[in-house]
């Protein structure tokens, strides 16, 4: 008997990094996988490896920012895989520039994702697993929300909402037998941080900072924080709620 035998899970941003890490991690553990993502065929990538593997998942198009495809997407997984278990909302998007040159259609942009996307996602799923009186959500921030970060105040502002939002949902839900709780990478070897890196004067060079600056030495891998991922999903959590865990290499190590 694996953790997430019968199961169904959805990880928004499927297709990346980290959501393709989480994915097959829950997959390996008897999982039935909805992997969400804007990219089709990235999400059917992850999808067809997990297949492959002999694990079970099916890929859907979603863009969270339009609440119609999020509610489709949730249909159309509950229908193929069963009714939600568990849902990571792991799915985002970064600009690295000081707020000043920033503009409103970025700020826009940021909102929707990291933040908009966020409340479609569990407005759509918290009432079948209210129903249910069981659930397990993830969600993927930042320590960006934690501590602030040069060049990413937007983002930061909606990984610090996303939060807030996750303690919220955590008390109002807690009698239901959900439980919410967050995930707060380091800097993580993903394209997200490439983009970041290729914007920088010197993008080996910021590596290599990042690097210096984390105590264990090196960038967070994937694998990483889906080991994190999984274990607030897994029933080992179920009295966990309303937390915040960094996955830093102890660059961050807040109390």
């Amino acid at each position: 008997m694996q953790r997430f035998d019968g199961k169904t899970v959805i990880v928004t941003g499927g297709g990346g990094g980290i959501g393709g890490a989480a994915c097959r991690r829950f997959a390996q553990e008897g999982a039935r996988v909805a992997v969400f993502d804007m990219n089709l065929p990235a999400a059917e990538k992850v999808a067809a490896a997990i297949r492959t593997a002999g694990g079970q998942a099916a890929a859907f198009q979603c863009d969270i920012t339009q609440r119609p495809q999020v509610d489709a997407a949730v249909a159309a997984a509950e229908a193929q895989l069963g009714p939600i278990a568990v849902l990571v909302n792991n799915a985002g998007w970064d600009v690295f520039k000081p707020f000043t040159k920033t503009v409103p259609a970025e700020w826009d942009k940021l909102i929707a994702i990291n933040l908009t996307g966020a409340l479609h996602m569990h407005h759509a799923v918290l009432p079948g697993m209210a129903d249910r009186k069981a659930g397990r959500i993830v969600n993927v921030a930042s320590d960006a929300a934690r501590g602030g970060s040069s060049g990413e105040a937007v983002y930061a502002a909606c990984k610090g909402g996303l939060v807030a939002l996750s303690k919220t949902l955590a008390r109002e839900h807690a009698r239901q037998g959900i439980t919410v709780n967050v995930v707060c990478p380091g800097p993580t070897d993903t394209a997200l941080l490439a983009g970041v890196a290729e914007g920088a004067r010197d993008p080996a060079k910021l590596i290599d900072a990042f690097k210096s600056a984390i105590p264990l030495g090196r960038l967070g891998q994937p694998d990483d924080l889906a080991s994190a991922i999984a274990f607030f999903g897994s029933d080992d959590a179920a009295f966990i709620t309303g937390q915040v865990i960094s996955v830093s290499g102890g660059l961050t190590m807040h109390g």
